[in-house]
């Protein structure tokens, strides 16, 4: 049974703004009648008493009654005009907040009081069109990243039904449906990877590991990959210990390692270093390759960017988001720096 939702008041359907004025209104007239219930006791007594005369209390009552309406009208404007005036200049941006229009901002004029409460909605209001701007271009995204195996597929499948294919062909192209659906697989586990970690407020499941074989460990899982390019490896670090989740890190070297073999010249240098300092530790994983612009290096952790634009590359811009979430999860900071042909990711973990 679909409950017959409750009408609200008058009052509460206005807006805050109306609410506020009336309130106002409401309180002044309040107090003006309590004004003139007052001396209209007083002028009895006094008449009463003989003090003054019916005729001049009337003509004094007419004129206070006068002068203190001139009086309420004059504070109520007042009152809207200049007091109310932030707050209704802050219900007003709200409202468009409210209806996305993200790129409001109030003007602060310092110093007046209301700077502060102005500049704190401005920062709101940035970051929510910031996290607008994310949203977008992830949905964006997330549906060219998903469209394309699809189509590719499609067009494939169109090919397969025709008669006259080849067997040679037709292994070939369900070789190329296999590849499209395992990146349609890898693209949906790293997103729900990404989700999850996400939405992991605390780091669980700590324990003390050997952070160095872990490390050694993920470059033997990719010892194909490098192989194939001719690589030469050098590990440059002694033996550490590490105090923190032992299956969401070593998603983050195999993450970068693989990054780094991906965009490595052939017979290329891959270099992993790891140096202990007091405040923790900084993991440095190294190729020589194409290098990264300055813009790519601040916005590469976001989640789908990609370097290269055509998107004709293996990848879908998930696994450096995924090795940030991680990151922050251990309370560390991931960077990344390119030059004179160089790029190096840096891992800080604190001890």
């Amino acid at each position: 049974m679909i409950k017959k939702q409750k009408k609200l008041p008058l009052f509460k359907r206005l807006s805050a703004k109306r609410r506020i004025q009336i309130s106002f209104i409401a309180g002044v007239t309040l107090v003006l009648v309590s004004s003139e219930l007052i001396i209209s006791l007083t002028n009895s007594y006094l008449i009463e008493k003989g003090i003054i005369t019916e005729q001049n209390i009337l003509t004094f009552t007419i004129m206070w009654a006068i002068a203190s309406l001139l009086l309420g009208m004059m504070l109520s404007w007042l009152f809207s005009k200049f007091i109310l005036k932030p707050v209704n200049t802050l219900i007003d941006g709200m409202s468009r907040l409210s209806q996305g229009e993200y790129h409001t901002r109030l003007k602060t004029q310092n110093p007046d009081p209301t700077s502060s409460v102005f500049k704190r909605f401005n920062d709101l209001a940035a970051e929510l069109e910031k996290t607008e701007i994310l949203r977008s271009d992830f949905v964006n995204s997330f549906s060219h990243e998903v469209k394309t195996p699809i189509n590719s597929i499609n067009g494939l499948i169109t090919l397969l039904k025709k008669e006259n294919v080849s067997q040679k062909k037709r292994n070939e192209y369900l070789s190329l449906i296999e590849d499209e659906v395992n990146r349609l697989s890898t693209l949906t586990t790293n997103v729900l990877n990404l989700s999850k970690y996400e939405n992991q407020g605390i780091l669980t499941d700590k324990t003390h590991f050997n952070l160095s074989e872990q490390i050694r460990t993920c470059i033997l899982l990719l010892e194909k990959k490098w192989t194939q390019k001719g690589l030469n490896l050098t590990l440059d670090f002694d033996e550490y210990f590490y105090f923190g989740n032992d299956d969401m890190l070593r998603q983050v070297w195999i993450n970068l390692l693989d990054n780094a073999v991906k965009f490595s010249v052939k017979n290329g240098d891959l270099t992993v270093r790891i140096k202990k300092e007091e405040v923790g530790f900084y993991i440095d994983i190294e190729n020589f390759g194409p290098e990264i612009s300055e813009e790519d290096c601040a916005r590469i952790f976001n989640k789908f960017y990609q370097t290269d634009r055509s998107h004709a590359k293996e990848g879908n811009g998930i696994g450096l988001s995924i090795v940030k979430t991680i990151v922050d999860l251990h309370c560390g900071n991931v960077t990344a720096s390119s030059k004179d042909g160089k790029t190096t990711f840096t891992v800080f973990l604190p001890a």
